[in-house]
């Protein structure tokens, strides 16, 4: 049995919860939009070929911000293929991920799925092949209200369409995407990069002052050029932008399931590293704002020893449209890792504003469908949920006392790993508590300091289902394999009134429990 002791002071806290740390991602890549969120013809299909039943698990999962169209698509993508009337739009090749793209779903069928499904639009332009022009005139089709040329288009192929000609309002921006890889259309050195961000941005907010941008930082801390790449660009940008972006992907190497189980750990001093980058920038350029974080991927990803049929290619062997690409199939092991990540998130709420786990169907992604046929809720899906419904309030900074687990790549590690909110408005505390212990059950008491439990409102936990193992994971045979469960034993101590909470979480669990305090 290992040991834990939490300290949760209501005074230690980092920053109010920001509701755009639960965003997704839908790239026109793979099966995310064709067959994924749109799919006419299909049973569940709405007046909009959109999958009502994917739209269900999209607001059951909580995502409160959506970035769009990519990801490595945007960097060869001209938006004005997207717009106007379906038949009069051209078939390209979608070089990034070697396929065809219709265009039969473009940026005003997006601009209404996000709508029904109460999600904020996060824009990505291509900064990959095109520049400052088709920038600031994507931002005046998008949001003008009307009188010029590329407002009054948006307004035309709005009413031919049927739908609403008012301005699509979209206030977060994407500079891109990924530009410091080589692997990336239109890759650019920092140098060149940071430059023509600075003029788009300038271009973008011209057209409309009260948009916010986003600038490409590295696509990842195993990059080279990590750290002076933030450097360089922001040198240029910090006037003109409002966040900086990360992206970060995991995956279990070799059998190695307890550092893969601490990548946490990872995420941590990565986010740390780019603060301390953008705050230096921000002392030797003697600016007043601050610039924060849009960790605008994260996700696990098998991006390496996959060669089973439950796990498709990474890029399309042949020219054809949505073929299945990276529909990881996640497991408990994966579901206890991504509840870590978003501890992480959480634990730098401060500085961390806006997260979008990529992506939010099928690949990648907490939920699948098949074509023709169903959509359900990955392993993954449920940690997300969880704390996108409950995380509100504050962040409260915790003190984890916990027994120690060695791990090949991050050194020895707590065994818990835990993050917090306080919602002063309905009196939740709620707790996200992982065990990553492979083999035995932790005890773990929470100590608090400046608040008095007196009822468990909620307290469930997911972990290895009797008759399977870590690797179990929900598929289209077995949808509900792995799920949310009550956690039983969360005790408030002898009184009905406590200082003090403790609980016990099986080996490799993820767990919520929330308690009312005053």
């Amino acid at each position: 049995m290992s040991h834990a002791r939490i300290i949760v002071d209501r005074d230690f806290t980092i920053a109010d919860v920001s509701p755009r740390l639960f965003g997704s991602f839908v790239e026109h890549m793979g099966r995310c939009v064709y067959t994924g969120i749109y799919e006419p013809g299909h049973p569940e299909a709405d007046d909009q070929g959109f999958r009502k039943d994917v739209m269900a698990l999209a607001k059951e999962l909580g995502a409160t911000v959506v970035r769009y169209p990519g990801g490595n698509f945007v960097s060869g993508y001209n938006w004005e293929d997207g717009v106007g009337p379906r038949e009069d739009r051209p078939v390209r090749i979608d070089g990034a991920w070697h396929t065809i793209e219709t265009n039969a779903f473009g940026l005003h069928e997006f601009v209404e799925w996000a709508r029904r499904a109460d999600m904020e639009v996060m824009e990505a332009i291509n900064l990959g092949t095109r520049g400052v022009d088709e920038a600031r005139a994507l931002v005046e089709y998008a949001n003008h209200p009307s009188g010029t040329y590329w407002s009054d288009l948006r307004r035309e192929h709005a009413a031919a369409a049927g739908t609403s000609q008012e301005p699509f309002g979209i206030k977060l921006w994407c500079l891109g995407n990924e530009l410091d890889g080589p692997w990336q259309i239109g890759h650019k050195t920092a140098e060149e990069y940071g430059r023509l961000a600075q003029e788009a941005a300038k271009a973008m907010k011209l057209v409309d002052p009260d948009i916010e941008l986003v600038a490409v930082g590295s696509s990842g801390k195993q990059m080279p050029t990590f750290g002076t790449w933030e450097q360089t660009v922001l040198t240029h940008t910090y006037d003109e932008v409002d966040y900086i972006s990360m992206h970060a992907y995991y995956q279990e190497h070799d059998g190695d399931a307890a550092s893969f189980l601490a990548e946490a750990v990872n995420m941590d001093g990565f986010i740390d590293g780019v603060v301390a980058t953008i705050d230096a920038v921000k002392a030797a350029g003697k600016h007043t704002k601050q610039i924060d974080i849009s960790f605008d991927e994260w996700n696990v990803w098998y991006q390496q020893g996959l060669d089973t049929e439950d796990q498709p290619d990474q890029v399309a062997k042949e020219w054809k449209s949505h073929p299945r690409l990276i529909e990881d199939r996640y497991s408990v092991t994966d579901a206890v890792v991504v509840g870590t990540l978003m501890h992480s998130l959480l634990r730098h709420g401060d500085r961390v504003r806006i997260a979008n786990q990529a992506q939010l169907v099928n690949v990648i992604a907490p939920i699948r469908s098949e074509e023709n046929g169903p959509a359900w809720r990955q392993t993954i899906f449920w940690p997300f949920a969880r704390i996108a419904e409950l995380a509100t309030g504050e962040i409260l900074r915790l003190v984890v006392g916990a027994d120690q687990q060695p791990t090949a790549r991050h050194g020895d590690v707590d065994v818990i790993d835990a993050a917090a909110t306080h919602d002063a408005e309905t009196g939740a505390l709620t707790l996200f508590i992982a065990n990553r212990g492979l083999e035995e059950a932790a005890d773990v008491t929470l100590d608090l300091r400046g608040f008095t439990a007196s009822e468990v409102l909620r307290a469930e936990v997911l972990s290895i289902p009797e008759g399977g193992d870590r690797h179990t994971a929900n598929d289209l045979q077995s949808q509900e394999a792995v799920g949310l469960v009550p956690l039983e034993g969360v005790r408030l101590g002898d009184s009905g009134q406590s200082t003090a909470v403790t609980m016990s979480l099986p080996a490799l669990s993820w767990a919520v429990v929330q308690v009312k305090v005053a």
